[in-house]
């Protein structure tokens, strides 16, 4: 297995971000399991860490199937796979529903992970957006347009492992794509981890508590 967990691929991951260490640099995880291998990151860099909050947008009678996916802000970035929508016969009252659900989920966990701290700005600064992984890359390439969206100085995906295919579709999507592991044959994320146990909610609070900005007086 090429990382024990994913705080070894976050540890990893780190020193081939070193060179970015002394920039201005704004992490973002997509969670849950993004957040312990973007926190390593975010340590070896002395980064802020926050959350990018994407939820696949699934085809009302097969949710595991992507019609799209969304990603919080204001306002919302939806992204569309059109193909799907019309393959699935889903009318956009449907699409709009499904939506609006995802969304409501996305504002509990940014509740939940974060209460009322607010988003670091990436504006002018190296964004990187990090997982433990890539699957299909939906809701990668919705939060990489999303976070491209805030005008970082530069965008940079950085992940430990993903599909050789899907690699080459997130070059489009970001400046710098910074990927560890990549397998034609892909399989699973959880395939390429000795431990791919579950992240938690709990993980996740404790491990963007340890980021939070100190009070000001």
């Amino acid at each position: 297995m090429p990382f024990v967990n994913r705080t070894d691929a976050g540890r990893q991951l780190a020193q081939a971000l070193a060179r970015y260490k002394g920039e201005r640099v704004g992490v973002l995880a997509l969670p849950r399991g993004g957040v312990p291998v973007a926190a390593e990151v975010a340590a070896a860099l002395n980064a802020p860490l926050d959350l990018i909050l994407v939820r696949k947008i699934g085809v009302p009678m097969q949710p595991e199937l992507a019609m799209g996916a969304v990603v919080d802000g204001a306002p919302p970035l939806v992204v569309r796979n059109d193909e799907v929508i019309a393959l699935a016969g889903v009318d956009e009252a449907d699409f709009k529903a499904v939506c609006d659900a995802e969304l409501a989920e996305i504002e509990r966990r940014r509740q939940l992970y974060l209460g009322g701290r607010p988003p670091i700005d990436v504006t002018g600064r190296i964004a990187i957006v990090i997982d433990d992984g890539i699957a299909t890359g939906a809701t990668t390439r919705a939060a990489l347009r999303a976070t491209r969206m805030r005008e970082p100085k530069k965008l940079i995906l950085a992940v430990p492992v993903a599909p050789t295919e899907s690699l080459a579709a997130m070059q489009e999507e970001a400046d710098e794509v910074v990927c560890l592991e990549d397998y034609e044959s892909f399989g699973a994320i959880g395939f390429y981890y000795s431990d791919f146990r579950q992240t938690s909610d709990r993980e996740v609070i404790d491990t963007l508590a340890r980021f939070a900005p100190a009070p000001t007086q």
